[in-house]
């Protein structure tokens, strides 16, 4: 390759366009098996499909076998799946149908390799253009639940929007989450999504305070600890966490949801640890892998060396308007040639700025996840040829 084939003119804040060549490929290869110390789910993305007869901001269309594809990468590495949740775009263009097909899909091929798969269950089916009642809450979770378990994986129930509607105040939470708990043929994990990762769920738990709101989830775990497995919370308040998973009861686990403070979160303190479901491992899959072998080999030195360039990687994917992280998560999967296209459901690869996708490009190359650089950088030339940044 020569030399000025890996160089992109890149557009700056202060409106310059700098020539910017990568660094050399990390070498972050597959570990022997899953990570020994922590329980990481990568919360997986999924891929559209560019060529689909249909308007991609009402039906999503997609293509099964690069989104499948994605999931054997994540597998390959380590990863457990968090199938059909946010990172997936669930109330971001992936409407019911197409996720009840994803969640079959994705733990067939699970059984298939060898992979581990926990799928979302929410409400989502429930239409939006009319209020919903506690009864239909329940009756969307139970069928949710249903689908995810008879395709044999285990369930993560899913912060419902049609939820904080509906409910009087928290005893309508404990009721409706003991009522589906109880019914589960085994324990789940809970998903606190904050209002910063989607709006329409302030207020959950029945209190806009959020003291308050962590003691009513405290109180559904306390009480239903033996069908819960864990809860993942994202609420990017790294000492709310800490706090939260001290006053856990024993066997619960704390799987940390904060795509901003992830590495200390899960190496812990004398107290204990995180585990982890993470959006942002979708993106840094190969050096978190690589961070999580060190780990179980008691290097915690070598832990932090790896995951710490991916936080300013991790940051700025998730900067306000932190729902719109997906786009980024997708992005570079496009750049690492893991899809032929940066195209999204939604529309949503509109929803962050060419500003914003120069900027990831470059701290992807600094955490050394530019997989192929030649490639990365005739795709980040294309994406910047749409923009009108010839080069």
């Amino acid at each position: 390759m020569s030399a000025t084939s890996l160089v992109v003119r890149l557009p700056r804040a202060d409106g310059r366009l700098d020539d910017y060549t990568p660094g050399p490929v990390a070498a972050f290869e597959p570990p022997p098996g899953p990570p020994r110390s922590r329980v990481c789910f990568a919360a997986a993305h999924v891929v559209r499909d560019p060529l689909a007869d249909v308007d991609p901001t009402q039906t999503a269309a997609l293509d099964w076998e690069a989104t499948l594809a994605y999931r054997r990468h994540l597998w390959r590495y380590g990863f457990a799946v968090a199938e059909a949740m946010d990172t997936a775009q669930r109330g971001a263009g992936l409407d019911w149908t197409a996720t009840a097909e994803l969640i079959r899909r994705s733990a067939a091929e699970a059984r298939a390799v060898g992979g581990s798969v926990a799928c979302g269950a929410g409400t989502d089916q429930l239409p939006a253009d009319r209020e919903s009642t506690l009864d239909d809450v329940r009756a969307a979770y139970a069928e949710q639940c249903a689908l995810v378990e008879d395709a044999g994986a285990p369930v993560i129930l899913m912060a419902s929007r049609a939820l904080p509607r509906c409910a009087t105040g928290p005893d309508d939470y404990r009721r409706v989450y003991g009522e589906l708990l109880g019914q589960l043929r085994e324990p789940a994990i809970i998903h606190w999504l904050g209002e910063s990762f989607d709006p329409a769920l302030r207020g959950y738990w029945g209190a806009v305070d959020v003291d308050e709101a962590s003691e009513v989830l405290l109180s559904i775990v306390t009480e239903h600890a033996e069908r819960i497995d864990g809860v993942k919370l994202s609420l990017l308040d790294a000492q709310r966490e800490v706090a939260l998973r001290r006053r856990f009861p024993d066997g619960v686990r704390m799987y940390t949801g904060d795509d901003f403070d992830y590495p200390w979160l899960i190496r812990g303190d004398e107290h204990g640890y995180s585990d982890a479901l993470l959006g942002i491992f979708d993106a840094i899959a190969p050096a978190a892998a690589a961070a999580l072998a060190a780990l179980d080999a008691g290097d915690v030195e070598r832990y932090d060396e790896l995951l710490a360039p991916t936080v300013a990687l991790a940051r700025h994917v998730f900067v306000a308007p932190t729902y719109h992280y997906k786009t980024g998560v997708v992005f570079l999967a496009y750049l690492n040639g893991h899809q032929d296209h940066f195209l999204m459901v939604g529309g949503q690869e509109g929803a962050r700025s060419t500003l914003h996708l120069a900027e990831l490009f470059v701290l992807a190359d600094a955490a050394g996840l530019l997989s192929d650089p030649e490639v990365a950088v005739a795709r980040m030339r294309r994406v910047l040829a749409l923009a009108g940044v010839e080069g």
